[in-house]
């Protein structure tokens, strides 16, 4: 039997109210941005995607503390001229909390792409990896990930359809994309892995 895992638990502030987002199988979703807190004191401002029904049972304002619990969600953006890999959280619950903020992932996936293995400025060792995570009816979600440190030195060897489980958190970046004409600033999102397990090695 197939296995399924994608989760993510994040803990944050809501930055605005939520506004209407597409409509899917009858069902209206909408969208609203989660301040979430690093220990480091960075922050990560992260889009969860909710459906009328959970808002209506939690609504969502801004001021106090948050629990989304769902999954990552992947689709490619084919705006002209824009083509991009979109990520949100699916949120399957919504709840009012007290807790500090929190940013906990758990993927299971086959690498979909070879690994990228570069290093920092500063040396530090980076590995970029693509991960086909599976739902549970039929499609797939394409996350990007990266490792770190001796993780980045074993991850660059993986072949593709190497099977993953990895935890971490799902943080944001900004960064400069140069066009032909100009350049705009981008947010990219990414799970930063603290801890990956290879399942199931794919040889070449």
């Amino acid at each position: 039997m197939e296995q399924h895992l994608n989760q993510v638990t994040l803990i944050g502030n809501p930055l605005g109210a939520p506004t209407y987002s597409h409509s899917n199988h009858g069902r209206d979703f909408y969208a609203f941005p989660l301040e979430v807190k690093r220990l480091s004191g960075a922050v990560d401002q992260l889009q969860i995607i909710a459906s009328r029904e959970l808002l209506e049972q939690t609504p969502v304002e801004e001021g106090g503390n948050l629990c989304v619990t769902g999954e990552i969600r992947s689709y490619n953006s084919h705006r002209p001229g824009n083509r991009r890999l979109i990520i949100s959280v699916y949120a399957e619950d919504l709840e009012v909390t007290d807790l500090p903020h929190d940013n906990r992932v758990s993927l299971l996936g086959n690498l979909c792409k070879p690994p990228v293995y570069r290093r920092t400025p500063l040396g530090r060792e980076i590995c970029d990896i693509m991960l086909a995570v599976n739902r549970s009816y039929g499609r797939s979600d394409y996350l990007p990930c990266i490792l770190w440190g001796n993780s980045a030195r074993l991850g660059r060897d993986y072949a593709v359809g190497t099977q993953l489980l990895l935890t971490g958190r799902l943080q944001s970046r900004q960064y400069i994309k140069v066009l032909e004409d100009h350049s705009e600033e981008r947010v990219a999102y990414e799970i930063s892995v603290i801890t990956s397990q290879v399942l199931t090695e794919e040889t070449e």
